[in-house]
């Protein structure tokens, strides 16, 4: 399976919400059938994505932080020390 996060191109938006600075986007990868869920804290400028599995993803995109010490696949950038 390819890694989500190296083709923005083929990533599609299928859900954003916003609440308390913190930014929830799901997308769907057309490439390789994938689900992921990025996560984004404004006031740090840190990014949290996490690679889901398809039929996790609504309860993942939802309830973002009970899923990221689960195994997924997790990349963090960005953000001051």
């Amino acid at each position: 399976m390819s890694d989500p996060f190296d083709n923005h191109d083929s990533r599609r938006e299928l859900a954003h919400r916003s609440s308390g600075g913190i930014e929830v986007t799901l997308y769907w990868n057309a490439d390789d059938n994938s689900t992921s869920v990025d996560v984004f804290h404004a006031a740090t400028g840190q990014r949290l994505q996490l690679a889901v599995p398809r039929e996790c993803a609504l309860e993942a995109f939802y309830h973002p932080f009970a899923h990221e010490s689960s195994g997924m696949s997790l990349h963090v950038a960005g953000g001051s020390e």
